[in-house]
């Protein structure tokens, strides 16, 4: 089988993170690039959206993944923070249309089953998963870049 990139997206309007891992088999997998999409809390919400389409844009363009993988917005107690989430994937989710990219969407549960076996896990075990996975010297910083390579590592476990 061929190397396969997949680009995992953990969506957020403030903080989006991007992590781009290469598939080699199900025992191989590199990170290529790690990082977060930040936007001004102040700044209206149409500026944060097109930073948000602009910079993705350009990190799909720069790595050119042959898949997106989303982590899908499970639960939220504050409802203005799931509407400025769910605008960020639909962001999301057009970069990749655009792109041609096969997307696939993953719970924070189906991540956390995936990487640790165990779906309420905390977030440090998934973290320390990723790291342990992907052969890193420490854990990727921020959270939410983490976050998104486990998106990533969660979709590389079910390519057969």
């Amino acid at each position: 089988m061929a190397k396969i990139r997949i680009l995992g997206i953990d969506p957020g309007t403030g903080i989006l993170g991007f992590g781009v891992i290469d598939y080699l088999n199900y025992k191989n997998l590199v990170m290529i690039d790690a990082g977060v999409i930040k936007t001004p809390i102040k700044q209206e919400d149409s500026i944060r959206l097109e930073t948000i389409y602009l910079e993705l844009s350009s990190v799909i363009k720069d790595n050119k993944p042959d898949i997106m993988v989303v982590e899908k917005l499970f639960f939220a107690q504050n409802v203005t923070t799931a509407m400025s989430v769910s605008q960020a994937r639909g962001i999301v989710l057009l970069c990749g249309r655009q792109a041609n990219l096969d997307i696939f969407e993953y719970t924070p549960l189906q991540i956390k089953q995936s990487l640790t076996g165990y779906g309420r896990a905390e977030k440090k075990q998934v973290q320390e998963m990723v790291r342990t996975i992907l052969k890193l010297n420490e854990i990727p910083k921020p959270d939410d870049c983490a976050d998104a390579l486990a998106a990533a590592i969660t979709h590389s476990m079910n390519i057969s």
